[in-house]
Parts: structure tokens; C-alpha cells; sequence
């Protein structure tokens, strides 16, 4: 080791470029909030995500505070669900999880966070005491019932493409703060807001076959690591 950190020395200070004596292996570090949702389909399109980009990621599951701490994520994932039953359990003494992951959030602007359905929900309107996470607000199971749950082809102009959304149980964007921007529309309907590194989706994107807004979580947090 010695050598080898010697050489790359050498190496720089003859303004000659380090040719592989040593590499440091980067592996992004993606935190995946497990309170409730499709959290094992959003584990299979981070993995298909990361494989596409071929980029190194761990994903850490997320149930108490005390696992954001110890894995020390460089993006967060916070899938669908039920948004009342994601507070309740997050909250609760026993797990503690929320309160944590709004602090963590608030304190580095620059993180990536991808917040789907129930978790665009949190993200928008936390009801900690705190500025929401995303400037918009949000109408919880606007679209309708389970049975009024559908697919349809809508527009991101953050993948600069279609998209095939899924929505059950699906919010509403109410209005847009100027603080974010609209990233995805389907017809006249916003259904993706972007406010910073922090993306709210009423749909959900890890039930399709298309991993583009995983892909853009990790590239993100790649750029924000380097």
C-alpha cells in the first residue's frame, strides 16, 4: 500500500495521470423508507436502475431512526402506501423514523429524495411543525377509490419522454409553489413536481418496466457524492 500511494504521489507531481494503481470503488448508498407500499418492487428498480447506469448502490432498509444513522444514505426512497398509516407508525416511539428523515432532508438541500403516491404526500405535507419538503400542495386519493386505479402513457420533461404511469388511490396536486417546477403532466394534470434535488410523484413509477426516475435518483446522487 505504501508503494502504491508513493507512486500515485510521484505520478501527480510529475502532472502525469494516475493509470489504476489504486481505485476507490464508489457505491452509493440509497435509503428505502420500509413503512408501508410497494418497498420490495422499488428495491428490484433501484437494482435494475443502478445495473443500467452501471453504477455501485446498497440499499438500506429504512424502519426505525436509528438505521438512517447507521447507514448514512446518500438518497432516499419513500414508496407509496397509506399516508395515515405511514405517520402513525413512523412517529410512534418505537420506530421514530420520520421526525429523522424531515430533519435529515431539511438539513442538506442537495440530497436526492424520490417520494412516491403516499410518500409525494409526506413530502409535500409533512404536518411536523415544519416547511414542507416539496413547495406544492396535495389532495390525498383525489383520483378516486381502488377500483378507480389506472395506467395511461404521460409526459416528463425531467426524462425528456413518455412515461407509462400507474396510479391507485392516486393524489392530486392542488397547486405548484414557485419554489418547484412541473417535471411530468398527464393531459393538463400535473402529476410529478421537482423542487431541488426532491421529486414528488402521484403515480408509481417502480410498477412499470421503465426505471427512468430511479436512474435520475442515483445519477443524482452520484453527482452530489463526487
Amino acid at each position: 500500500m505504501g508503494v502504491c500511494w508513493g507512486l500515485s504521489a510521484l505520478l501527480l507531481n510529475m502532472g502525469w495521470i494516475e493509470a489504476g494503481c489504486y481505485s476507490r470503488r464508489v457505491v452509493i448508498r440509497i435509503g428505502l423508507v420500509m413503512l408501508q407500499g410497494a418497498r420490495h418492487v422499488h428495491m428490484a428498480a433501484l437494482n435494475a436502475a443502478a445495473d443500467s447506469l452501471g453504477i455501485n448502490i446498497e440499499i438500506h432498509e429504512l424502519r426505525k431512526a436509528v438505521d438512517l444513522s447507521q447507514s448514512k444514505p446518500d438518497a432516499l426512497v419513500f414508496p407509496g402506501g397509506e399516508s395515515t398509516t405511514m405517520r402513525l407508525t413512523g412517529n410512534d416511539t418505537a420506530s421514530g423514523l420520520l421526525p429523522e428523515i424531515f430533519d435529515w432532508i431539511r438539513s442538506d438541500p442537495s440530497r436526492p429524495v424520490l417520494g412516491t403516491c403516499a410518500g409525494a404526500i409526506l413530502l409535500c405535507n409533512p404536518q411536523d411543525g415544519g416547511q414542507p419538503l416539496i413547495d406544492a400542495k396535495i389532495d390525498r386519493n383525489a383520483f378516486g377509490r381502488q377500483a378507480d386505479s389506472f395506467q395511461s402513457t404521460l409526459d416528463s420533461s425531467l426524462l425528456d419522454r413518455d412515461f407509462p404511469g400507474v396510479f391507485i388511490r392516486a393524489p392530486r396536486f392542488t397547486n405548484v409553489g414557485e419554489a418547484s417546477e412541473v417535471v411530468a403532466m398527464l393531459g393538463e394534470e400535473v402529476v410529478g413536481v421537482r423542487c431541488g434535488n426532491k421529486l414528488a410523484l402521484t403515480f408509481h413509477p417502480e410498477l412499470s418496466d421503465d426505471h427512468g426516475f430511479h436512474q435520475w435518483l442515483i445519477a443524482t446522487a452520484k453527482e452530489v457524492a463526487a
